[in-house]
């Protein structure tokens, strides 16, 4: 499962037109966002363990969990789990397929209207529009609830629904509904803030995969 880059065909029922028609942008939505905003914001970097579980119709659904180590202001990011380990140095991502022996090499894409780790706390902020919907509980936790749905047609999902811990103004979990019908959602838990990070953290080394095949895509 390819984690970088949540808005690839493979992380990504209604129509994006039944979308469109309803989606307002409201100012709870707004308010609850901003504040998600401008507490991540304040990190100047964070380490968080997340689990992915993708839900496909008529299929078993599938879960992985990793560790997600970034510093949004560079652009760097580091994804570890069992199938993969992804690292960015702001200007070049390295994919470690550890199943298939491969390292994908290609340009890291951290632009404003991509969802990828450097982008995971702030994609919002271009490019959808939104609305609140009823606050919900998960494991005593009050959750706020912001639906948005993304303003380009092209998109190959058409809603994302963001559950937001409103104790603390973190982002407790994302699911992506794709236009196929699978549904990703990525929980995030155990979240540090400006944590003490090593500086080869973002850098790839080759030595630490020997045998492995690379393939530069770029």
């Amino acid at each position: 499962m390819k984690l970088a880059t949540i808005s690839c065909s493979v992380l990504l029922s209604f129509s994006v037109f039944a979308i469109h028609a309803y989606a307002q942008t409201d100012a709870a939505a707004r308010s609850l966002l901003n504040k998600v905003t401008q507490t991540y914001e304040g990190y100047k970097s964070i380490r968080t363990d997340f689990t992915l579980t993708v839900q496909q119709p008529q299929q078993t659904n599938y879960t992985e969990s990793g560790t997600l180590t970034m510093v949004a202001e560079t652009g760097k990011y580091r994804i570890t789990t069992n199938s993969q380990d992804i690292v960015s140095d702001g200007k070049t991502q390295w994919m470690v397929l550890k199943d298939e022996q491969e390292v994908q090499v290609t340009e890291a894409d951290n632009s404003s209207g991509a969802i990828s780790p450097a982008t995971i706390f702030s994609f919002y902020t271009n490019g959808y529009k939104y609305v609140s919907a009823p606050n919900e509980q998960a494991g005593g936790i009050p959750l706020g609830v912001v639906e948005l749905s993304p303003e380009d047609p092209q998109t190959p999902y058409f809603k994302i629904k963001l559950r937001i811990n409103k104790s603390t103004n973190l982002i407790y979990d994302v699911t992506i509904f794709d236009k196929s019908g699978v549904k990703y959602t990525y929980t995030l838990k155990n979240t540090k803030a400006s944590p003490s990070i090593p500086a080869d953290t973002f850098v790839f080394k080759q030595t630490d995969y020997p045998g492995m095949e690379i393939v530069d895509l770029r």
